[in-house]
C-alpha cells in the first residue's frame, strides 16, 4: 500500500503576497521560500477569507467563512464544537502537530474595547453557553513548568507547542521556556534595556534578546525536534508551523535589525496617489496631521514616508529571519527521509498595508495589500515550478489537503479543492468574497464595521453596511486602486451587476451543517 503524503504547512503572520523574492520583490531576500516555489505552484491571486488573524485562521482550519464558523472578529473564539480539517486527518490516521502561533482562542485576558450597554438581560445571548474551555491560550494557562503538556486534542492537534502574542515578548509554552532557560529574562524584557538605534517609526524596538532565543528560532527548533522525533514512526504527519512574525512590533533581533537599509525602500504608493480617498483614509490622514496616535498599537494609522521606509526595512529583516529558519526545518525534513513524501505549503494569515497610501498595519480599508497573501504548494508528485493567476481563497486550503490525503471533507465545508488548478492551466475561482468585521468602531466609523468585498481579476467592490458610500475599482484601468468610481455614473451598470454577484455569494452564507435528520 502506498503511504499517504505528509503535509508541512508554514504560515507567517501579517505578510503581504508581494514580499517574497519569488514574487518579484527587488530587495527582501527569501531564498528558502523561493526554493519551495521553484518546486511547486505559486498563486499570484490568493486571498484571505477575512484580513485579520483569528477569523482567517479559523477559516483556514474549518474551510468555512467567518460568518458561518462564528469566529467573526478578533476576540471571539472558535467553538470546540467546530470540526477542522485537522480532525479529519487525525481520524484518518495522521499524526497532527501545531507548532507556534495558533490563535483560535484569545491569548489575552483583557476585556474587549466594546463598552457594556448597561442592559440587564435574563437571557444574554442568542445561543446558550458553550461548555468548552476557552482559556487555553490565555496567560494564566502557562503559569506552570514548561514540561507540563498542553492539553490536547486541540482542534484536531494531538501535539502542541504554543506561542502566543507577537514580537520579542511572546507567551505560551515559548514564554515558559524563556523564563526557565534565560536567567536574565526580566532584564531582556524590560523596555528600558532596548538597544540603541536611530529609528523613529512607531513600534520600532531594538530587542536585546539574542537571535537564538527569539520566538521565530524557538518555533523552528520545535519543528526540527518534532521531525527528528518521528524517524521511527509509520503514520503520516501534518505539521502546522506558525511564525508570529513579521507582525508588528518591528523588532528583528541581532543581525536582522540592520540587515536592510531604509533607503533601499520606496514609498511607491503615497497617500496623494489616491484621487478621492475614502472616509476612513481621510480619518487616518486627519489623525496623523493632528499628531494623534491610535489608542492601542493594533489599530492602523497613517505615517510619514521615512517611517514607512524604516518599517519596511525592519519587516524585511523579520521575513529573512523566518526564511532562514524555514531552511533549517526543510533540512531536518530531508534528513528524516520524508522530504520526497511531503507536501510543503507556505502561506500567511493576512497582509499589511505597509505604506500603501502611507497606511500601516491592517484595518477595514480592503486593499489587496491586506487581503492578498502568499500561497505556495510544493508537491512531491510533480516538483515542477508553476505560477498561476487563478483566484483562490484561504478556505480552499482545507479541502485541497483533504483531497490530497484521500479523505472526504465533512458536511458544511465551503472551501473547494484547487488541486486541479496546480498545473496552471485551469481556473479555480473567477472571484472571491472577503468579509470584514470589527469588534468596535475605529478609523472614523460610528459603529463596528461590517463590510463585504467582491474581488475578481477585473474589479474590487466593497460594501460597508449602513454607510452611504462604498468602493469600486476598475482593476484593468486602475490596478493600484487609486480612483474610487463608486459614484461615477459611467460605472452604474457595473456596480449593479457586481452587487447581484455579491448578493449571490451572501445568499450561500448559510450553515449547511448538520444535515436534516427527517423529511419534515
Amino acid at each position: 500500500m502506498t503511504k499517504k503524503p505528509n503535509f508541512l504547512l508554514f504560515i507567517t503572520d501579517q505578510h503581504r503576497a508581494d514580499w517574497l523574492g519569488c514574487a518579484g520583490h527587488s530587495v527582501v531576500k527569501t531564498p528558502n521560500i523561493d526554493a519551495i516555489a521553484a518546486q511547486g505552484t505559486r498563486f499570484e491571486d490568493f486571498h484571505v477569507a477575512l484580513p485579520v488573524c483569528m477569523p482567517n485562521r479559523a477559516s483556514l482550519f474549518t474551510g468555512r467563512m467567518p460568518s458561518v464558523h462564528g469566529l467573526r472578529h478578533n476576540g471571539c473564539l472558535l467553538s470546540e464544537r467546530a470540526n477542522t480539517f485537522v480532525d479529519v486527518l487525525a481520524a484518518g490516521g495522521y499524526a497532527t502537530a501545531s507548532i507556534g502561533k495558533s490563535h483560535l482562542q484569545p491569548f489575552t485576558d483583557e476585556p474587549p474595547l466594546r463598552k457594556p450597554d448597561g442592559v440587564e438581560r435574563l437571557v444574554p445571548e442568542a445561543w446558550k453557553d458553550d461548555v468548552g474551555c476557552y482559556t487555553k491560550e490565555e496567560p494564566a494557562s502557562f503559569d506552570k513548568p514548561s514540561d507540563a503538556p498542553f492539553e490536547t486534542p486541540y482542534y484536531g492537534f494531538e501535539h502542541v507547542d504554543m506561542v502566543t502574542s507577537h514580537g520579542d515578548q511572546c507567551g505560551g509554552q515559548y514564554g515558559q521556556w524563556f523564563r526557565e532557560t534565560v536567567p536574565n529574562w526580566k532584564e531582556l524584557h524590560d523596555p528600558a534595556n532596548e538597544l540603541a538605534h536611530d529609528y523613529t517609526c512607531p513600534q520600532a524596538n531594538r530587542t536585546p534578546i539574542p537571535e537564538d532565543k527569539y520566538p521565530t528560532a524557538w518555533v523552528a527548533d520545535k519543528a526540527v525536534e518534532y521531525l527528528e522525533g518521528r524517524k521511527d514512526e509509520d503514520a503520516p504527519f501534518f505539521a502546522f508551523v506558525s511564525f508570529p512574525d513579521p507582525h508588528h512590533p518591528f523588532n528583528p533581533p541581532g543581525k536582522y535589525w540592520d540587515m536592510y537599509d531604509p533607503d533601499d525602500f520606496d514609498v511607491d504608493l503615497p497617500y496623494d496617489a489616491h484621487e478621492n480617498p475614502t472616509p476612513p483614509m481621510q480619518h487616518a490622514s486627519e489623525m496623523w496631521e493632528k499628531g494623534i496616535t491610535p489608542p492601542i498599537p493594533q489599530m492602523p494609522f497613517r505615517t510619514s514616508d521615512q517611517h514607512v521606509r524604516e518599517a519596511k526595512a525592519l519587516t524585511a529583516g523579520m521575513i529573512t529571519m523566518i526564511d532562514d529558519h524555514i531552511g533549517r526545518v526543510i533540512d531536518a525534513l530531508k534528513a528524516s527521509g520524508e522530504y520526497d513524501n511531503t507536501v510543503i505549503i507556505f502561506t500567511s494569515d493576512h497582509g499589511d498595508y505597509l505604506g500603501d497610501f502611507n497606511l500601516m498595519l491592517k484595518g477595514p480599508i480592503m486593499l489587496p495589500s491586506i487581503t492578498r497573501v502568499p500561497m505556495i504548494w510544493s508537491d512531491p508528485k510533480t516538483h515542477s515550478e508553476v505560477q498561476t493567476d487563478t483566484m483562490a481563497s484561504t478556505i480552499d486550503i482545507s479541502a485541497s489537503i483533504l483531497e490530497r490525503a484521500g479523505l472526504a471533507p465533512y458536511n458544511g465545508i465551503q472551501g473547494q479543492s484547487f488541486l486541479g488548478a496546480l498545473d496552471g492551466t485551469q481556473t479555480h475561482r473567477e472571484e472571491v468574497m472577503i468579509e470584514h468585521n470589527d469588534g468596535g468602531p475605529r478609523m472614523g466609523f460610528s459603529k463596528a464595521v461590517r463590510a463585504r468585498t467582491l474581488r475578481s481579476a477585473d474589479w474590487r467592490m466593497t460594501v460597508y453596511a449602513g454607510e452611504d458610500w462604498g468602493e469600486l475599482y476598475d482593476l484593468n484601468a486602475d490596478p493600484r486602486e487609486c480612483r474610487n468610481v463608486w459614484d461615477d455614473p459611467e460605472y452604474a451598470g457595473t456596480k449593479a451587476a457586481l452587487s447581484m454577484r455579491l448578493l449571490d455569494h451572501l445568499t450561500f452564507q448559510m450553515d449547511e451543517s448538520p444535515r436534516a435528520t427527517r423529511l419534515a
